[in-house]
């Protein structure tokens, strides 16, 4: 365990570029290997969940190469040497991938289409994360998958259990969790209605879809980050979007753009924003980060609530994959607003950072619909209520039917106090944010779970802090 003593920050200025977005590095990665040839991929952020996606592709045959980088402070750059949709190998042993969801689900679609079975395990973090939602879907498809299955009574689900079930006649629930073997079949096409929102899913069941011959159609609830379908139309997969649906026309050799560039993490980002916003006198830029419209909902609720956000000079896209652009944000005073549960989607990695914002802001802030941050690492609605309480903030938590609501109330200033991370990256940033703004001195636990998805977290922060 490592702790972090955090102290008031009188402001924040200057400039600085991330690493790149976490999300759309996995896929990189994932859609670079089954395509033919090479593909450089630049800007990769080196952190541990994107790395246990690296070393499962190594295991499955596949050749990844990173630069030895000769300048100090360069990105890194990755190359990977594809095989095609079919030229990964059955590996020796189960795959490993830490406490990475991502990693999981995707590569569980990758296996669905796979001529071998393969054995997946994880983390006790990730090994208590449901993945029915993931499993039933690819089943349908005709992949054949057990996994370490659990029954619960209807009236006694634990509240980490999301709403899905099996058929709305059954007495009892059942949910799915690691340790998972799956054996590959020739798949068939499906069109799957998405029983809640989720990209991972999604993108599971569009990357188990290349395998078939027909058309593979998902349709969803709330539209969802889409990274996954731009990635695959780089590629020149035969993908298209039609209102809410997305259909994907499978045994289409994928062919490489050659090289990409991974815009700056959206979801790193907002730490900086938040912070920036909050503490008085600060102005800083974050330079080539990703604008993905599916993304960027940490924006719009932030300048509802007040804040100067500004993006420098024109968008632009890079290779016609995703559009990525520089924010410009000063201080500014914020007040309370209301964000609904269709937006919920567009930012569900930053509702906890948003927390702390809404806990300084005038007035009330209302977050519907986050039930799905009870399915994260941690459960990062009782993570940060337990938190910030303890800082003084004012937050209530209740049901509305199957939802689950947070409303905030403003104070003038959080109060220093011992904190816990739960071990949950996102959570333990957000508190150090809530730290730096807060009137005295926070001590967080431990801080070594930031090296999940952000590792320069810290270092980066105390280039601008002043």
């Amino acid at each position: 365990m490592k702790s972090l003593l955090i102290k008031s920050v009188l402001r924040l200025k200057g400039e600085i570029v991330l690493l790149g977005d976490k999300s759309i590095a996995h896929r990189c990665i994932i859609v670079s290997a089954l395509a033919e040839g090479e593909t450089t991929i630049e800007n990769f952020p080196t952190n541990k969940d994107c790395l246990y996606t690296i070393a499962a592709f190594k295991k499955l045959g596949i050749k990844i190469k990173q630069e030895q980088l000769k300048t100090p402070n360069k990105p890194p750059v990755i190359t990977v040497f594809g095989k095609g949709l079919y030229g990964l190998k059955k590996p020796k042993g189960p795959l490993f991938v830490g406490d990475s969801g991502t990693t999981l689900r995707l590569l569980l679609g990758v296996l669905a289409g796979q001529d071998f079975n393969v054995g997946l395990i994880g983390s006790k973090s990730l090994s208590r994360r449901p993945m029915l939602r993931v499993t039933q879907a690819l089943r349908l498809m005709g992949a054949e998958i057990t996994a370490n299955r659990k029954w619960f009574d209807r009236l006694t689900i634990p509240r980490t259990i999301p709403s899905e079930t099996e058929g709305p006649q059954t007495a009892n629930r059942i949910e799915e969790y690691l340790p998972i073997t799956i054996k590959g079949k020739n798949l068939r096409s499906i069109t799957y209605k998405m029983p809640v929102a989720s990209a991972q899913v999604k993108s599971a069941i569009l990357l188990a879809g290349l395998y078939t011959g027909g058309r593979t159609s998902v349709i969803e609830p709330i539209p969802t980050r889409d990274h996954t379908e731009r990635i695959l139309k780089l590629f020149k997969a035969d993908i298209k979007l039609q209102q809410n649906k997305i259909v994907m026309k499978g045994q289409r050799e994928l062919i490489s753009p050659q090289r990409i560039y991974v815009p700056g993490d959206i979801s790193s980002a907002s730490f900086f924003m938040v912070a920036a916003v909050i503490l008085p006198h600060s102005r800083i830029c974050i330079k080539k980060v990703s604008l993905n419209p599916s993304r960027i909902g940490i924006i719009r609720v932030l300048k509802r609530m007040g804040a100067h956000i500004k993006v420098q000079g024109s968008r632009f896209k890079v290779q016609g994959c995703e559009p990525m652009g520089d924010l410009l944000v000063k201080s500014s005073f914020s007040k309370g607003t209301r964000v609904k549960k269709k937006e919920v989607p567009s930012l569900i990695d930053e509702l906890p950072v948003l927390m702390v914002a809404a806990c300084v802001a005038e007035g009330k802030t209302i977050f519907e619909g986050v039930e799905e941050l009870r399915v994260k690492e941690t459960d990062r609605i009782r993570s940060m209520s337990e938190n910030l309480r303890k800082m003084g903030a004012n937050i209530e938590v209740f049901n509305v039917g199957k939802s689950e609501n947070i409303i905030i109330k403003g104070i003038k200033q959080l109060q220093g106090a011992k904190v816990r991370s739960f071990g949950d990256h996102r959570t333990a940033m957000s508190i150090v944010i809530a730290g730096m703004c807060a009137k005295g001195k926070t001590l967080v636990d431990d801080i070594i779970c930031i090296n999940k998805s952000f590792p320069e977290f810290l270092h980066t922060f105390k280039k601008i802090i002043y």
